[in-house]
C-alpha cells in the first residue's frame, strides 16, 4: 500500500504475465484508461486493440522478474515492457518516460477505472467492429 495524495491509503493492484516470470503492483489511480487501435498496438498484443490505463510511471513496481524484463524501443523515452519468457506486454513508457500506459488484461485484480473512449479508430482493423457505445476518436482526443 501507498499514501495517496489525500493522505487515504492508495489500493495496489497486482499483475503478470502469461508465464508468471513477471510480477508487479501498480496503485489503482490510474488516470486514465482508453482501448488503443493503433497498428503498434494491434501488433504488440496481436489482438484487435489494447486496453490500457494510464498511470504516473513511478505508482508501478517490478516486484518478481525483473531480469526477464524485455525493453523495445529507446529505454531511454518510449517503449514498450515485456516479458522475456513469454513475451506478454506488460505496459508501455510513454510521455517523456514519466507515465506508463498498463495493459488491463496483465492485471490480477479489477482495477477501480474502465475504458472511457477508443482511440486511433482511424486506423482500427477493418475486420473488428467496435460495438460499444463508448467514444470514438480517429487519432488522440
Amino acid at each position: 500500500m501507498t499514501t495517496a495524495p489525500s493522505g487515504n491509503v492508495a489500493t495496489r493492484l497486482r499483475g503478470r504475465c502469461l508465464c508468471g516470470a513477471v510480477h508487479y503492483v501498480v496503485d489503482d489511480a490510474f488516470v486514465y484508461a482508453l482501448n488503443c487501435h493503433c497498428s503498434k498496438c494491434r501488433r504488440a498484443t496481436g489482438s484487435a486493440f489494447k486496453p490500457f490505463g494510464g498511470i504516473e510511471r513511478q505508482k508501478l513496481v517490478v516486484t518478481q522478474g525483473a531480469e526477464h524484463l524485455l525493453t523495445f524501443g529507446d529505454a531511454h523515452a518510449c517503449h514498450d515492457v515485456h516479458c522475456g519468457q513469454c513475451g506478454s506486454l506488460l505496459f508501455s513508457v510513454v510521455r517523456e518516460s514519466a507515465w506508463v500506459h498498463v495493459t488491463l488484461g496483465t492485471l490480477v485484480d479489477s482495477p477501480a477505472i474502465h475504458p472511457s473512449a477508443h482511440i486511433f479508430v482511424g486506423s482500427k482493423a477493418p475486420w473488428y467492429e467496435i460495438t460499444d457505445s463508448l467514444p470514438q476518436f480517429d487519432e488522440l482526443p
